[in-house]
């Protein structure tokens, strides 16, 4: 780093990157077992600051409350798996120097990758803090507008038989006799006195004739209404339960609470 300060205070503070974009918080800062000097930070990420990456401390600088590395976002995120337990095997060492050799300045890619790193002290609630902050998810339910599905008219054909009964006349032959009388007397001696002779009629008679029309009947449209309904939501919330655990020493009054 580019200025002495108290490790124990930087432990909670914001942590940003070369460009000022905000990565997390100070977890834990391991230092160098041969010369003191403090060399990787473990940064809280993740939701809930549940993921802690390790970042190199060389070339970093407290910029206000924030500790600013030297390094960007993607690559202290893309750092290697190690486990913050308090110490750095040789193994994570190599690991986190291959990652950072290329942004590590020629200081810092001398010292010694085989060195274990040891932490400063961690506190999970922040610096100077004395209480826990609980938390809890909190459920939010609304609604969001989605195309449940689509609905269009379609016309086509069909064809039915319809059945109608009309009434239907034709003419037929019905044969008259008259008697001879004065009145007819004369037309019925105008002819000849024994002859032959053919009368004609012609016999005329009406058949059904189909025609056809197209008519409108309707106008058929499609139109939405809104329905509501209850719809019950069932989801998984978490919240933390703090516990108070309390210590008795031999002697003092067991009936304290």
């Amino acid at each position: 780093m580019n200025a002495p300060v108290d490790l124990q205070n930087m432990i909670g503070r914001n942590v940003v990157d070369v460009d000022g974009s905000k990565i997390g918080k100070v977890g834990q800062i391991y230092l160098d077992d041969q010369s003191g000097q403090p060399v990787w930070v473990t940064v809280s990420t993740g939701l809930f600051g549940t993921k802690e990456s390790f970042a190199p401390l060389y070339a970093s600088a407290i910029v206000g409350d924030a500790l600013r590395l030297a390094v960007s976002k993607d690559l202290v995120k893309d750092a290697p798996n190690v486990e913050a337990d308090g110490r750095t095997s040789d193994e994570e060492n190599d690991a986190l120097y291959r990652h950072y050799q290329n942004y590590l300045g020629a200081e810092m890619a001398g010292r010694a990758a085989d060195t274990p790193q040891e932490a400063v002290g961690h506190d999970t609630s922040g610096p100077n803090d004395d209480a826990m902050t609980r938390s809890e998810e909190r459920l939010h339910v609304g609604t969001e507008q989605v195309q449940s599905g689509r609905a269009r008219l379609r016309k086509y054909i069909v064809t039915e038989n319809v059945t109608q009964t009309v009434p239907v006349s034709h003419e037929e032959v019905r044969v008259e006799r008259e008697p001879i009388t004065d009145a007819n007397r004369e037309a019925a001696m105008a002819g000849g006195d024994i002859t032959e002779e053919e009368h004609e009629v012609t016999l005329n008679a009406e058949r059904p004739m189909v025609t056809k029309e197209t008519v409108p009947v309707e106008r058929v449209r499609l139109a939405k209404e809104t329905v509501t309904e209850q719809h019950q939501v069932d989801e998984t919330v978490r919240k933390e339960q703090i516990d108070e655990e309390s210590e008795i020493t031999e002697g003092a009054d067991r009936n304290r609470r």
